[in-house]
């Protein structure tokens, strides 16, 4: 079967499948053709429409395994779950030729600074943006990369032979620590700790089921991690249509007139907006044509993470940030809406 997609929104693109990776039993690698103006970092995912006969299509994300720094084309590796619609689909069914529609890379999982230490945990699946960093910091860094690995056995170990190959080629920098739950059993916050506490001064990265995530989040905060120094990648199925273009409601008169006065600094720039408040912050910033990241608008992708400055907002749905993000003034463009009327906002 062949899967040929039609654009179905302005910012989508097109992508024709160059090579299906049998990674293992239970997980795949799509391999994209791309043109050269397809920019991505580290650990950035991408978003694929898959069509469904009840639904037309569904959107789902998958992270890029592959590195923008090693002259290689994007890659997006994908377990299959046993309930999970968008994988099976996936694995089942895409081959070399078949045409994708994917939304441009997005995501907030990435490392500032490539010259780091880096402290990545990624169990299963997590293991793929986890790879673009590690990847990426290997060619184009030049610290030291400590990698905690946990797989239910040896069987399901994603890129093992790639690890191999880079733990041979960077012996000096690249450690790779493999632990098999039917071997080890599941780790404990206790042994996660006793993993990190070497490596305090290292930028913590990790990406994996929820209860692992847990275990690692308690394991830095126990060794003393700064928290600007810990990132945590979550996956998400997306419930509503990314791709469609919805032009955002022009304001009424009443709602201009008790609108809120913001300052949005965006890749360098800094804008002046009004912002009435029944609008979100992501309406606001596409009604004046600025390039504002985003991908579902549901609150569900993390896509339009930002910090704020100064000011209040209220968000309709954060679930997918933890309680220390809120606490650090982070918050989600698609959902916050103005309480202050005066507000500082950096993406």
């Amino acid at each position: 079967m062949t899967t040929t997609a039609e654009q179905h929104g302005s910012r989508s693109v097109l992508l024709t499948v160059a090579e299906v990776i049998e990674e293992t039993k239970d997980a795949r690698s799509i391999v994209f053709e791309a043109p050269e103006s397809f920019d991505y970092r580290p650990g950035q995912f991408l978003t694929l429409r898959i069509p469904s006969e009840e639904t037309g299509s569904v959107a789902r994300c998958y992270s890029l395994a592959s590195s923008p720094h090693r002259g290689e084309l994007p890659k997006v590796t994908v377990k299959r779950t046993s309930d999970g619609y968008g994988s099976n689909w996936v694995c089942d069914n895409v081959a070399v030729g078949d045409v994708i529609e994917v939304l441009p890379p997005s995501g907030r999982f990435t490392p500032p600074d490539l010259d780091d230490d880096f402290l990545l945990f990624a169990a299963g699946s997590g293991i793929t943006p986890v790879m673009s960093i590690l990847k990426s910091a290997l060619s184009d860094g030049v610290g030291s990369i400590v990698l905690f690995y946990a797989n239910r056995d040896e069987h399901a170990v994603i890129f093992a032979d790639e690890l191999r190959s880079l733990a041979a080629e960077y012996p000096r920098r690249l450690a790779v620590v493999h632990w098999l739950e039917s071997l080890q059993g599941i780790p404990t916050v206790d042994q996660l700790a006793t993993v990190a506490s070497p490596y305090r001064t290292h930028r913590a990265f990790m990406c994996g089921p929820g209860p692992f995530m847990e275990g690692v989040h308690k394991a830095l905060g126990s060794s003393g991690f700064p928290r600007d120094r810990v990132h945590s990648e979550v996956f998400a199925s997306l419930a509503g249509d990314p791709f469609a273009d919805v032009p955002p409601e022009a304001p009424s008169e009443e709602d201009t007139a008790g609108a809120a006065a913001v300052t949005v600094e965006l890749d360098g720039e800094s804008y002046e907006l009004t912002w009435p408040r029944k609008q979100t912050l992501v309406d606001i910033m596409l009604a004046e044509g600025i390039a504002v990241p985003y991908s579902c608008r549901e609150g569900e992708c993390g896509s339009c993470a930002c910090t704020i400055r100064d000011g209040e907002v209220a968000m309709e749905n954060a679930e997918i940030l933890d309680e220390e993000d809120i606490a650090d003034g982070m918050i989600l463009g698609c959902q916050a809406r103005p309480v202050s009327d005066r507000l500082h906002i950096e993406f």
